[in-house]
């Protein structure tokens, strides 16, 4: 039995530091390709990054059940933390492509295909109310995305994402969505997901978005494999 360290990240988060999606960094020399998921799943984030090597940012994430070859939150929290370790990377390596990394202040963006990620079932409801009040038992998909308007000339949208086929009832923070989502509506986006976190998405079009937010460091964890 060995004892991993477990790094924690809480990404996109509110400008005052609060909410964020918790994501779990390890060492990717610690944990053989065959245990990462299990281990992955034994820790219940949403998602978990395993760095093969930090100095070219190449680098494998893993829901509770599946490898993914992109996710936003992932990319953007392990882009945080591996300049918070002195490896100021300006493009991240994962199956699904190279990832670039762009900083503006303490803001960390990262820009992907808009069609990469899940399959969302995208359900707009009528107000924000909604949203909030929505229950994840209301809706039987793998992967639900509810969003309303909360100010539509600037852009601002409540959200929230039902994820059950991650493993996770309800994903607090979902880049990859929102990047699909800032590609349906043509237009540049602040999405406030969850309980409130913060996405800040530009459109690039034809084919490309940037999804940006605020990390902070989390408690630390150890896992047993």
């Amino acid at each position: 039995m060995t004892e991993v360290q477990v790094a924690v990240v809480r990404v996109f988060t509110d400008p005052d530091g609060r909410f964020g999606n918790p994501l779990g960094i390890i060492d990717g020399a610690l944990v053989p390709p065959a245990d990462r998921l299990r281990v992955a799943a034994a820790l219940g984030f949403s998602e978990t990054v395993y760095v093969d090597d930090a100095a070219t940012g190449t680098i494998r994430i893993f829901s509770g059940t599946t490898e993914m070859p992109f996710a936003g939150h992932p990319t953007v929290g392990v882009a945080w933390w591996l300049h918070s370790q002195g490896h100021s990377v300006d493009t991240l390596r994962v199956p699904a492509g190279d990832i670039p990394v762009t900083r503006d202040g303490d803001l960390i963006s990262v820009r992907a295909d808009t069609t990469w990620g899940s399959d969302w079932d995208w359900r707009q409801l009528s107000t924000p109310e909604d949203v909030l009040a929505a229950t994840f038992t209301s809706y039987s998909a793998g992967h639900t995305f509810i969003w309303s308007w909360q100010d539509e000339p600037n852009g601002i949208i409540r959200a929230r994402a039902f994820a059950p086929a991650m493993g996770v009832e309800e994903d607090e923070a979902t880049g990859s969505a929102v990047t699909q989502l800032t590609a349906h509506l043509a237009r540049n986006l602040l999405v406030v997901q969850g309980a409130g976190s913060h996405l800040h998405i530009t459109y690039d079009p034809p084919t490309h978005a940037t999804v940006g937010g605020h990390v902070h460091p989390a408690e630390p964890r150890t896992i047993t494999i």
